[in-house]
C-alpha cells in the first residue's frame, strides 16, 4: 500500500480497508473500475452511495495543497459504472488561478480515460460556486447527482439553479460528448505525437484553441492533460493544470518532469503558452516545447 494511504485506510470500516488494501498498490491513482466496486460493495457490506462517501479520506490523500493546507477529495462516477478520484492541487508561491479543485481533477480523471458521462459527483466539502460552474458545462450537467456527507444527494440543478451553460451559447456537444478535431503534424516523436492525439479531443468550442500537455518524466512515463473550456470562461481547465493533476494522482514528484511539450491551433483566439510556463516553471527547471499547428 501506498504510505500515502496510511492515515486514512484507518478511517474506513474495518470491511472495507481489507477489502480495499490489495488495490492501494504502487500502481493505484484513483481509478476503481464497476467490478471492483462490487466487489468494495458486496465485502464492505455498504450501499454503493455510502460506499463512495466512505472512500472520500481515500480520494482526498490524493490533494497537493501546500497553500491552503485544506484537502479536498472528490469522485466522479461515470456512466460505465466506474469511479474516478480526484483532488485539489496547489502551485506553490505561484498564483491561485493555477490551482485544480478537487471536481475538476475527478471529471478530468473520468475525461482522460474516455467517459462520455458523469452520473455523480461525490465531495466530501459542499462544492464552490467555480466547480458549480465547471460541472454544469458536461453533458447533462444540470442532471449530475451531487452527494456530501450527511446530506440528501440533489441534482447540480439544486446548487446552480438559473444556470448559464453551453446551451446559452448555442453550444450543442458540450464537455465530455465524444469529439474529434482534425489536427495533423508530421512527427514520429511518441511524445508529440500522444499530444497531438489529446489536443485533438480536447474541448474549446469558445476560442477554438485545441491544445494539450505532456510531461515527461526522468523513466519515460508520460502524463497528459487536454483543455476544456467553459461558458463562464474563468471555471476553464488548463491542460498544464490538467497534466500535473494527474501526475500527482500518479504519486510522482514534478522534479521528476525532465521534459514539457504543449500542442496548439493556430486557428485558436487565445494562447495558452504564457500560462503554461508559467506553470512549468513554478514546479520543475524544464523548458516548454510550444509546437503550433494549424487544422488539417
Amino acid at each position: 500500500m501506498q504510505d500515502r494511504f496510511i492515515k486514512c485506510i484507518a478511517q474506513l470500516p474495518k470491511p472495507l480497508s481489507d477489502a480495499l488494501i490489495p488495490l492501494l498498490n504502487a500502481d493505484f491513482a484513483g481509478h476503481i473500475d464497476a467490478q471492483q466496486l462490487g466487489m468494495l460493495t458486496a465485502k464492505s457490506q455498504l450501499e454503493e452511495s455510502e460506499l463512495l462517501l466512505a472512500l472520500l479520506p481515500i480520494a482526498a490523500a490524493l490533494a497537493k495543497p501546500p497553500i491552503s493546507e485544506f484537502h479536498v477529495g472528490a469522485i466522479a462516477k461515470g456512466k460505465s459504472g466506474d469511479i474516478y478520484m480526484g483532488a485539489n492541487l496547489e502551485l506553490s508561491g505561484e498564483a491561485l488561478f493555477h490551482s485544480v479543485h478537487a471536481e475538476q481533477s475527478a471529471i478530468s480523471h473520468a475525461w482522460l480515460s474516455g467517459e462520455t458521462q458523469i452520473l455523480d459527483v461525490v465531495v466530501n466539502f459542499s462544492p464552490c460556486g467555480h466547480c458549480r460552474q465547471f460541472m454544469n458545462e458536461m453533458v447533462e450537467g444540470q442532471k449530475v447527482l451531487i452527494h456530501l456527507p450527511e446530506q440528501k444527494a440533489q441534482p447540480l440543478a439544486h446548487y446552480l439553479p438559473y444556470a448559464f451553460g453551453p446551451s446559452d451559447l448555442n453550444i450543442t456537444e458540450p464537455l465530455l460528448s465524444k469529439q474529434q478535431h482534425e489536427l495533423s503534424l508530421d512527427s514520429s516523436d511518441p511524445m508529440i505525437i500522444e499530444a497531438l492525439d489529446h489536443a485533438s479531443l480536447s474541448y474549446a468550442p469558445y476560442s477554438n484553441s485545441y491544445a494539450a500537455v505532456v510531461l515527461e518524466t526522468k523513466d519515460g512515463s508520460t502524463y497528459c492533460g487536454r483543455y476544456a473550456e467553459n461558458a463562464a470562461f474563468n471555471p476553464s481547465m488548463l491542460p498544464m493544470q490538467m497534466a500535473l493533476s494527474t501526475m500527482t494522482r500518479h504519486n510522482r514528484e514534478f522534479t521528476e518532469i525532465n521534459r514539457a511539450v504543449l500542442i496548439e491551433s493556430a486557428k485558436g483566439k487565445i494562447s495558452l503558452v504564457g500560462a503554461t510556463m508559467d506553470a512549468l516553471h513554478a514546479v520543475a527547471a524544464v523548458e516548454l516545447e510550444h509546437i503550433v499547428i494549424d487544422p488539417a
